[in-house]
């Protein structure tokens, strides 16, 4: 690993969950070099949509315990 690639990580790290998540997504995203990234946008879309209404107090969350329990 390059120090600017080290410097970079170091960086990233200090984010917070959300925006290291973000970040992800978007390394992992430069990959797809596909046209149509409807889909994709649409799953973006729905889980802010879902962040916020957990984040506002209008959806609850399952543990994973629980989630794995029911699967």
């Amino acid at each position: 690993m390059t120090s600017s690639t080290k410097t970079i990580l170091r960086q990233a790290l200090n984010l917070d969950p959300v925006e290291r998540a973000e970040l992800i997504e978007q390394l992992f995203h430069s990959f797809d070099k596909s046209p149509d990234n409807k889909i994709d946008n649409l799953w973006a879309d729905e889980a802010e949509s879902r962040i916020d209404a957990y984040d506002a107090g209008k959806i609850g969350a399952d543990s994973a315990k629980a989630v794995l329990k029911r699967i």
